[in-house]
């Protein structure tokens, strides 16, 4: 089947909007538009005035820096102090992105991946100091790729459409954001392996600080993502340095249970030091690393690790990503239980139907997808290798509780719910059990109507789709979205659905059934389509059976 990687298709869910920025003077009484007449419109920050553009009812501003350099002497630690401006800056265009290759940011007229990446963008109907919902969103693509600028998730129409303001942030990643250096560089660099979520931190302090001036709330902030940026949401939701900045949560397709240990970090820095050769002593080589050749050792530290594996050493799991250091992350997210410190903030948590079909996508073995409807002795052999003695009980149970599903229908199912959904019900149910704000699990269950290339199975609900619908940006179809026209409907669901969240903490709409808050007795999961619908206690033998097998641990 053809190879189609994630670029393709959340190119295929853009906004397709956004030409090239050009200063007039004169047109309109005076006032300065762009190339296409568009008023351009000041805003005042702690740190100097910016300039951005208002664009059929909504008010952009690309690019504010909201800390300062990253790089230099300010690589793996804390940024530099943002200098104050004078005059008016413009937020124009969208800022640089975190170091990666230029192949994984989605942005429209995206400056090249760089070192120096701390900007964000906001999106409001106003500046008029209208107190409304903060919606402040963490990019997807792990803790490795991705940035704020995406175009399937731009802000306009959620602001626009539902009268709330947007808020997105670019943030270091990969190795430039959690290579932990606690070990070999003292104290000041004991955060470093949690330096891509202090980031973020440090754009939610930037909102609180300045968010009132562009029309939005700094009392309420809800943090939400989707795949990586669920995982992030949960860590944040558990960081005491977080708390003072948000009052609720949305974990979608992402659900962090656990983040890594400081010992498993450590072991990969040793290792990147001695493929360097560079003493311990003299970590601050790492410094005058040119940034591309920096970011070309997290290849050659994962051939390292394989070599080392293989020749009887100690095993290293190459892993960027968030640590237990005891200052900026105090303990896994939900585990063993939900975070104390959020008992009282409100959490949506769910995923979609069909995750594992964008895996295949984007170049996953389809041979499941290929075997005969009931040829579930093929499934077996599939699954086995992953469940061992459990898999023909597992399929016993899909057969029974989904008695129309072909072999294919149940393996996606299973891969899916193990990837995004499994965790997403054990937070749900241990945020029940913390007995504080409450929490609504879903399912997005819109199917785009595309067939995956090479196969005539159909897509479903792939992992990302949701991105462009909750985000209202359906309109161009294609790709992820699909053309059927009842996915208007069910973007608009979606986004009233998080914006009613948003403001005032519980989701609903005008003519949605109302979305009961979880219980360990009824269950309750909304399933969000063109047509939504609350269902108790979905697939209950199936649960039961994750349950028993420890895959869901409350």
């Amino acid at each position: 089947m053809a190879n189609f990687s994630r670029r393709d298709f959340i190119r295929a869910t853009a906004v397709c909007a956004a030409g090239s920025i050009i200063l007039l003077p004169g047109c309109g009484g005076g006032k300065e538009t762009d190339s296409h007449g568009n008023p351009l419109i000041t805003a005042k920050t702690k740190y100097g005035k910016v300039k951005g553009v208002r664009q059929e009812g909504v008010n952009i501003f690309k690019g504010i820096p909201y800390a300062g350099s990253v790089s230099g002497q300010h690589r793996f630690g804390r940024p530099a102090p943002l200098e104050p401006w004078s005059g008016v800056r413009e937020a124009l265009r969208l800022g640089t992105p975190a170091m990666q290759l230029s192949s994984t940011v989605y942005g429209i007229d995206e400056p090249e991946p760089g070192e120096d990446c701390l900007f964000l963008n906001v999106w409001t109907p106003a500046n008029d100091n209208k107190k409304r919902p903060v919606m402040f969103y963490n990019h997807g693509g792990g803790y490795a790729t991705g940035s704020g600028g995406s175009a399937g998730q731009d802000g306009a129409n959620l602001a626009r459409n539902f009268d709330v303001v947007v808020v997105e942030t670019n943030h270091r990643l990969n190795i430039f954001g959690f290579l932990y250096l606690g070990e070999v560089a003292g104290e000041e660099y004991k955060t470093s392996g949690n330096n891509g979520i202090l980031d973020i931190v440090d754009g939610l302090k930037w909102v609180n600080e300045n968010i009132a001036e562009f029309g939005g709330d700094p009392d309420n902030v809800m943090i939400w993502g989707e795949s990586g940026g669920g995982y992030k949401t949960s860590c944040l939701y558990s960081m005491p340095l977080a708390a003072p900045y948000f009052n609720k949560a949305s974990i979608e397709s992402g659900p962090g249970l656990t983040v890594g240990s400081v010992e498993a970090a450590a072991a990969t820095t040793e290792l990147l030091l001695r493929e360097l050769d560079i003493d311990k002593a003299d970590w601050r080589k790492l410094l005058e690393i040119p940034a591309q050749e920096m970011y070309g050792m997290i290849s050659l530290l994962q051939q390292a690790a394989a070599r080392e594996a293989r020749e009887g050493g100690a095993a290293v799991r190459v892993n960027f990503s968030p640590v237990i250091d005891g200052v900026a992350v105090l303990n896994h997210p939900f585990t063993p239980s939900a975070p104390e410190i959020s008992r009282e903030k409100p959490l949506i948590t769910g995923w979609c139907e069909d995750e594992y079909t964008f895996f295949v996508l984007t170049g996953g073995n389809a041979d499941a997808l290929r075997l005969g409807d009931t040829d579930y002795n093929g499934l077996e052999k599939i699954l086995e290798p992953r469940y061992g003695g459990n898999t023909k009980r597992i399929i016993e149970t899909y057969r029974k509780s989904r008695p129309e599903a072909t072999a294919a229908n149940i393996w996606v199912e299973i891969m899916s719910v193990n990837m995004m959904g499994l965790g997403s019900i054990e937070i749900a149910e241990k945020k029940v059990r913390q007995g504080g704000a409450p929490v609504y699990l879903y399912n997005f269950g819109f199917k785009n109507g595309a067939k995956l290339p090479g196969t005539d199975y159909p897509m479903g609900t792939p992992h990302a789709m949701d991105i462009a619908y909750k985000f209202n940006n359906v309109e161009a179809g294609g790709g992820f979205t699909g053309n059927r026209p009842e996915r208007f409907a069910a973007s608009h669901n979606f986004a009233e659905l998080w914006t009613t969240f948003a403001r005032t903490g519980k989701p609903g709409g005008k003519e949605l059934p109302e979305w009961r808050e979880y219980d360990l007795e009824n269950r309750p999961v909304m399933r969000i389509s063109d047509v939504c619908e609350v269902i108790n206690d979905r697939y209950p033998e199936e649960r039961l059976l994750w349950t028993e097998l420890g895959y869901i641990r409350s």
